[in-house]
């Protein structure tokens, strides 16, 4: 690494590179992509150049790049990229001048670079393809934020649907009756209790304020998907979600309910600040929290193929699971009876294939351009895949928004208007800069979301692989702090495979001694209703009879509730079913019994038309009667009293 001066120094700083080098042009024009107008850049070739800067010999120049600064100073080889670079980015070159071993180790790279150029520039033609530039990320925001719209869209419709039935004053667990239970629990605590529950429902818990709840997310969305004034509808829309999963406790308890508080929360930050965004005014998109949502994908599959093996499952680990998965799980589809029927080895290899794309290509997000859009490939399929054999509500199309971050705009260039298409690649978008003390606040704001994110996550995926973590230890008590919130999540489905399909049938008499079944719209009941395609709706009931089949009931007193409701016939509760065998008045008893199900076999199902056969296995809960003095509208065991 030699460093010399020149009599005649530039006004900025100026790269001279080979220009006759294909290898060394694509990556020229990434660099002054990146720098614009504060970096100079020229050809070796160029008469000006041995003009005005004799003390650098042709064969110097040839053997690498060099930067010339305003103050005379020259440097070549990694270093002058670095200081390049630094105009904008200023932590690879500290990362140069400060960690030990890494300047060596850069020369030493870029020397082997410099010798084998022809190599590197098919290298470079595999893994970016033709443009090697800076991409931009101003399509890939729009397209990001119309699908998150959409899933809030979704979300919101689904559980207005059903809302009173749940959480209402007549529904299975009250939201008046949560609130109550929370004010009670928190009494002690002050303030911090609107950190501890963070709700809206602390003004009021009643039907109508749920239901203007509900009522405004819908309409939130909307104007999300027609990009008005995205930002501040998608900080209300987290807000009301957080809001009514804080009173909904285990109807809006799941995964992809986390997923989409921290998806909604991260696109705040993502968003545009303007009223009417315009893709010639936009300010580019944070290039920190896009990297945030690529953190979250990469949270997202590798957790969710981690658990299965740290699970020491022995399905998972002898590629079996699938073999009871389209069975077993909550609400399988049509597709997933015939997929149950597949040859093992079939089984086996689509399980080896899962684990591959969940595993290994989530670290693919992190490598050049063309190695992500093979992530995000195999992601959308697997997503697919997913949504064909099983109903899991709006999960695939979040998970499929997110993936879209692993994308840019030269990617979506030849789905776009041609307006749209011509000002990304003429690259006539805003270059808004904002004011410095905006600039710092926001990247003071920025840094910390970043520090919070990656400290939380590390309790998270650290926990995941058995590393035991002290109470005192700070990264656990931020954990603990932000938890209410529901925005900083672990994530990992089936971590260990239900091999038995345990159904609750719940059943009303008027006598004791005959039985009447209730139908649900969805879950498996009747042997001869095929399965059902409901997603992306989620019947919150049906799914929530699953868990509680793993179970007891006494591990689900919302159970109990759900069956007093029935005894009372709440029109509400009545509402989520398909079929009340007691349509004039509610039956004077209701009990509920454990039958294993399993899919018919083809000669089965061909033989008397079941899709399902069932062994009975046990009493789920014994047969429940209302008190002799009865009970009002609004009361039972979990609320109302």
């Amino acid at each position: 690494m030699s460093v010399t001066r020149v009599a005649h120094s530039p006004d900025k700083p100026l790269l001279i590179y080979d220009g006759d080098c294909t290898f060394c042009r694509r990556w020229i024009s990434r660099w002054s992509h990146t720098t614009r107008a504060l970096v100079e850049y020229t050809p070796l070739q160029s008469d000006l150049v041995a003009a005005r800067f004799p003390e650098l010999s042709r064969e110097q120049l040839e053997s690498a790049v060099h930067l010339i600064e305003p103050d005379g100073r020259v440097t070549r080889g990694a270093e002058a990229v670095f200081r390049a670079l630094a105009t904008v980015r200023r932590w690879p070159l500290w990362v140069y001048t400060n960690v030990p071993t890494f300047a060596p180790l850069s020369e030493f790279a870029y020397g082997i670079v410099a010798r084998h150029r022809s190599l590197f520039s098919v290298l470079t033609r595999w893994l970016w393809g033709q443009r090697v530039e800076q991409p931009t990320y101003l399509l890939v925001r729009q397209l990001f934020l119309r699908l998150l719209g959409l899933t809030y869209l979704i979300a919101f419709l689904s559980l207005n649907s059903q809302l009173l039935g749940l959480i209402g004053s007549g529904g299975i667990v009250p939201a008046q009756s949560v609130m109550r239970a929370m004010e009670q629990n928190t009494a002690s605590r002050g303030i911090d209790r609107f950190r501890i529950v963070p709700t809206l429902c602390w003004f009021s818990a009643e039907d109508s304020f749920l239901r203007g709840l509900c009522l405004a997310g819908v309409a939130l969305s909307v104007l999300v998907i027609l990009n008005i004034s995205p930002a501040p509808c998608l900080f209300l829309l987290w807000l009301i979600y957080l809001s009514l999963a804080q009173v909904s406790t285990v109807f809006l308890g799941y995964q992809w309910d986390n997923l989409l508080l921290e998806t909604g929360f991260l696109a705040i930050f993502f968003a545009p600040l303007r009223f009417w965004p315009n893709l010639a005014r936009e300010a580019p998109p944070s290039r920190v929290v896009l990297w945030l949502l690529r953190w979250l994908v990469f949270r997202l599959m590798f957790s969710s193929g981690a658990v299965k093996l740290l699970s020491g499952d022995a399905t998972w680990h002898d590629l079996t699971a699938l073999t009871f998965h389209y069975e077993t799980q909550p609400l399988p589809t049509l597709l997933a009876w015939y997929a149950h029927h597949w040859a093992l080895w079939f089984q086996k290899a689509s399980c080896a294939g899962m684990f591959f794309i969940e595993l290994i290509l989530p670290f693919f997000i992190f490598l050049p351009r063309r190695l992500r859009f093979v992530a995000f490939w195999a992601f959308t399929l697997l997503m697919l895949a997913i949504a064909l054999t099983g109903n899991y509500t709006f999960f695939n199309l979040l998970a499929v928004a997110l993936c879209v971050t692993l994308l840019d705009d030269f990617a979506l260039l030849r789905f776009v208007p041609k307006k749209w298409a011509m000002l990304v690649r003429d690259g006539r978008c805003s270059t808004w800069v904002p004011p410095p003390t905006i600039a710092r606040l926001r990247s003071t704001a920025l840094g910390v979301l970043t520090a919070v994110v990656l400290g939380v996550t590390s309790v998270e995926l650290l926990g995941m692989m058995r590393v035991r973590w002290s109470d005192e230890n700070p990264l656990v008590r931020l954990y603990q702090w932000v938890a209410p919130f529901r925005s900083i999540n672990g994530y990992g489905l089936f971590a260990v495979m239900t091999t038995s399909r345990p159904e609750i049938i719940v059943e009303g008499s008027d006598d004791g001694q005959t039985w009447k079944a209730y139908e649900f719209p969805h879950k498996p009941g009747d042997l001869r209703r095929r399965p059902t395609w409901v997603a992306p709706h989620q019947p919150r009931l049906d799914w929530q009879m699953w868990f509680a089949a793993l179970g007891d009931v006494r591990r689900n007193p919302w159970f109990v509730n759900f069956c007093f409701r029935l005894l009372q016939g709440q029109p509400e509760v009545l509402a989520l079913l398909e079929k009340n065998p007691f349509p004039n008045r509610p039956p004077q008893f209701v009990r509920a019994r454990t039958f294993e199900y399993h899919f018919t076999t083809p000669e089965e199902r061909q033989g008397d038309g079941s899709w399902w056969r069932r062994e009975y296995k046990r009493e789920y809960c014994p047969p429940l009667t209302l008190p002799e003095s009865g009970v009002n509208r609004g009361n039972g065991p979990l609320g109302g009293q």
